[in-house]
Order: structure tokens, then C-alpha cells, then sequence
């Protein structure tokens, strides 16, 4: 099974981990999703993170919700 394709989403050995990050950013999509999940707006991280764009979060959760997909999460 092949990870989900995000262009704005890496992984890059030795950089936070490996874990897949925003490009050009030490953001990982955990740290990101778990801003958005603790109550902060896409506003709110926009004024915090001034360098990334509203594409940035698009890509996150494109890129969350393809991997979910592709793990084939089964219902209890």
C-alpha cells in the first residue's frame, strides 16, 4: 500500500522524526491537527504562523483524510 500523494506534505528522514510535515516548515500534520482538534481556528494559526497559507491547512487535512482511507479504518 503506497501513502497518500500530498505535494505540500514531505517526509524526510532526520527531520522532525520522519514524520510527514508541511514543506519547507517544521510543522508536522500531527502538531497541526492537533492545534485544529484543541479548538484553534485556521485564523488563529494564520496570525501565529504568518508563513502559511489556508492552502497549507487544505493540504493537512486532504492528506489526513486520504491516509485514513488508504488504512481502510473498519467500524466497531
Amino acid at each position: 500500500m503506497s501513502e497518500p500523494r500530498e505535494p505540500r506534505i514531505v517526509s524526510t528522514p532526520g527531520v522532525c522524526g520522519g514524520r510527514p510535515r508541511l514543506l519547507g516548515t517544521r510543522l508536522t500534520v500531527h502538531d497541526i491537527l492537533g492545534a485544529l482538534a484543541a479548538g484553534d481556528t485556521i485564523d488563529e494559526l494564520l496570525v501565529d504562523f504568518p508563513d502559511l497559507t489556508r492552502e497549507d491547512f487544505s493540504a493537512v487535512l486532504r492528506y489526513a483524510a486520504d491516509l485514513l482511507d488508504h488504512q481502510g479504518v473498519a467500524a466497531e
